[in-house]
């Protein structure tokens, strides 16, 4: 399938407004500012992680409805980015439709990652930025993905959406991607202030202890206002809290990859 040394990893929150495009954009940029060949993938029909990244409605002429629906080829349907090292699948109002249309396609679960088997070499990580539900859409980015990463709000309802979350990746484990394992969690949207975060965060750490990242992404004012400006923060203002924490948060990831791969 792909190359090993690829990794493609699935960002998946059933529940919206919880920093899942902001962590895709921005984790991407960091590790492309590293040095790394990163390939984002706009599987949400919002397409805000390709307005994030600066992506016009009319560069996207190809989406990645047709690399799921019309098997067009993922060198066509790729653009980059203005970030050197980061080219993006954009997403456009095609893709609101995909989910009907897939229910009677052949080998529906499949799609994504039959169109990316030997496509992504080039790349040393892809990032699949999902729709806020667990349709076909995130059904096939977990099906294509080695890893999944899960943005997680530091609110009250965190650890029963989580649970949740959980267990269809691991129904997806055992029936369609046996190597499917979990990246992480990445707590946003902290408020130091606020009690309930610490809670959160304490629950969610004694939940799955340390695949818990240390690193959490804190509420920030910068980080809200860079999309509109279709820039990651890290471009947008790269001293604010915000952009530190993705910088820490890509060096993290990338420490501990190579930790496992060491032993």
């Amino acid at each position: 399938m792909e190359n090993q040394m690829t990794q493609i990893m699935a960002i998946v929150n059933q529940k919206g407004g919880v920093g899942k495009t902001t962590t895709a954009i921005n984790l991407a940029t960091a590790m492309a500012a590293t040095g790394k060949q990163v390939l984002v993938i706009d599987l949400d029909p919002q397409g805000n992680a390709s307005t994030g990244l600066g992506i016009s409605q009319k560069d996207r002429q190809f989406s990645s409805y047709d690399l799921l629906i019309r098997e067009t080829s993922l060198e066509h349907v790729t653009t980059s980015s203005f970030v050197p090292g980061l080219d993006i699948v954009p997403s456009n109002m095609d893709l609101s439709g995909a989910e009907i249309e897939m229910v009677a396609l052949p080998r529906r679960e499949f799609r994504l990652r039959d169109n990316l088997s030997h496509a992504v070499d080039d790349y040393d990580y892809v990032l699949i930025d999902c729709p806020p539900a667990l349709g076909f859409l995130s059904l096939n980015a977990l099906t294509a993905a080695h890893t999944v990463l899960v943005p997680l709000q530091c609110e009250f309802y965190a650890l029963e959406g989580l649970s949740h979350l959980m267990r269809t990746v691991e129904r997806v484990k055992q029936n369609l991607n046996p190597s499917l394992e979990l990246q992480g969690i990445v707590l946003t949207m902290y408020d130091g202030r606020n009690s309930l975060c610490g809670q959160v965060a304490e629950d969610v750490r004694g939940f799955l202890g340390d695949k818990v990242y240390d690193t959490v992404i804190p509420r920030n004012v910068r980080v809200s206002e860079a999309p509109s400006y279709g820039k990651p923060v890290l471009l947008y203002d790269h001293r604010c809290a915000g952009a530190r924490a993705y910088i820490h948060l890509a060096g993290e990831m990338l420490r501990r990859e190579n930790t496992n791969r060491a032993r």
